[in-house]
């Protein structure tokens, strides 16, 4: 699914939005209705062998070696 996070200039306010056709140019503020917005730069996940698997890297925050069962 093309789903992307965009944040607000005028607000500050971070949203997702389902983008279908290409249409970032419509995309507006979910709280303040601005025009004013760009894309961030989200991780990327996926399922791989019944796991699943994050593009951002080995490690997680709940430990220290990155390898624990509750990251993937």
């Amino acid at each position: 699914m093309p789903i992307f996070e965009f944040q607000c200039e005028e607000c500050g306010e971070i949203f997702e939005e389902l983008i279908l056709g290409g249409k970032l140019e419509e995309i507006k503020c979910k709280k303040c209705k601005s025009s004013k917005v760009y894309k961030l730069i989200s991780q990327v996940a996926y399922k791989s062998e019944g796991k699943f698997v994050s593009s951002g890297g080995s490690g997680c925050s709940s430990c220290s070696g990155g390898t624990c069962s509750s990251c993937h």
